[in-house]
C-alpha cells in the first residue's frame, strides 16, 4: 500500500473524548423532552387553577384566598388591592370592599394579585349595569342584606326594613356590621358590643356604615335595588327558615322572646335584628 493511500484512510474525522461525551448529553436530553412530551400528551390537558368567591365574603378572606390560590406570601393581594387603581366608584375611597364580585375565577400563569382584583371588580361593575344599579348606598345596603337574610326569599324584606328604618331615622342595629367592626361572625351580641366605637356600630350610630361589609351576590343586589313594599320594622330569625318581619314593636318583642329562649335551650341556630 502507498504512502497516499495510508494517508487517505487516516483522513476521517474523529471525535475526541470531550466531543463525545456531549453527544451523549445532549442525546439524553433529547430523550428527556420526547418522554415529557408523550407524557404530556397522554394525560390529555390539565384543569385549570380556580379561585371561587362565595357570596358574603369579606375583602379580608378574598385577600388570603388569592394569597393561597397565586401561591404568594399572606398579605400579597391585600397590599396589591391599596395600588391596583381597581375602578371603584368615588365613594369607596379605593377600598374594594362590595365589589369584589362572588364568582369563579381562572388562575393562569400570568396571573397577578392586581389583575385578579380587576377582574373581579370589572365583574361587579358590569353585572350592576346590568341590574341598572349605579349607588354605593345600594351595594352598602345588599352588603347588609347578604349577611342579615336567612335565605334568598327573605332577602327583599330585609331591604325593606333597612328603608323603612333609614327613612325614619331609626338606627338599623344590624349585628351584621358590628361584626364587621370586630372582624367576627356570631350571633352573639352583648350590650358591651354595641357600645363600641366604630362607624360599623349601628346599633349606637344612624343611618348606613361607610363602606360594604362583603361581597353581596346578585340575590341580595336585586333586592337591595328594588325591595317590595311594605311597613316592616323589624325581623328575628328565630330558627332556619322561619324569620318573622313586623311593623309591631311588642310583636318583635316576642318573637325576640321566642329566640332568646331557643338559644337558651340549645335549640339551633337564629338571629334577632332590627330592635
Amino acid at each position: 500500500m502507498s504512502d497516499v493511500q495510508r494517508t487517505v484512510r487516516r483522513s476521517g474525522p474523529r471525535l475526541s473524548r470531550g466531543g463525545r461525551l456531549l453527544l451523549v448529553a445532549l442525546l439524553c436530553a433529547l430523550v428527556i423532552l420526547a418522554v415529557l412530551f408523550v407524557l404530556r400528551l397522554l394525560r390529555g390537558p390539565q384543569p385549570e387553577a380556580r379561585l371561587t368567591v362565595p357570596e358574603g365574603q369579606r375583602a379580608e378572606q378574598i385577600y388570603a384566598a388569592a394569597d393561597k390560590a397565586l401561591h404568594l406570601a399572606k398579605g400579597s393581594t391585600a397590599k396589591a388591592a391599596r395600588t391596583a387603581h381597581l375602578k371603584l366608584p368615588d365613594e369607596a375611597k379605593g377600598n374594594p370592599e362590595g365589589y369584589l364580585f362572588p364568582a369563579t375565577y381562572p388562575i393562569r400563569e400570568e396571573t397577578t394579585p392586581a389583575s385578579l382584583l380587576a377582574y373581579m371588580v370589572d365583574t361587579a361593575n358590569q353585572r350592576l349595569a346590568d341590574d341598572r344599579i349605579a349607588s354605593y348606598r345600594t351595594v352598602v345596603i345588599a352588603s347588609i342584606v347578604q349577611a342579615e337574610a336567612d335565605r334568598p326569599s327573605d332577602m327583599g324584606k330585609v331591604a325593606r326594613v333597612i328603608d323603612n328604618r333609614l327613612a325614619r331615622n331609626m338606627p338599623l342595629q344590624m349585628d351584621s356590621t358590628l361584626n364587621y367592626a370586630l372582624g367576627r361572625s356570631t350571633l352573639n351580641t352583648s350590650h358591651a358590643d354595641t357600645r363600641l366605637d366604630s362607624p360599623y356600630n349601628t346599633y349606637k350610630r344612624s343611618g348606613l356604615p361607610p363602606t360594604p361589609i362583603d361581597s353581596p351576590g346578585a340575590d341580595a343586589l336585586k333586592a337591595a335595588g328594588a325591595p317590595p313594599k311594605g311597613d316592616w320594622l323589624y325581623f328575628v330569625t328565630v330558627k332556619p327558615g322561619d324569620t318573622r318581619f313586623t311593623a309591631d314593636y311588642q310583636e318583635h318583642l316576642q318573637n325576640v322572646r321566642e329566640f332568646n329562649k331557643r338559644q337558651k335551650d340549645g335549640g339551633g341556630t337564629g338571629q334577632a335584628q332590627g330592635g
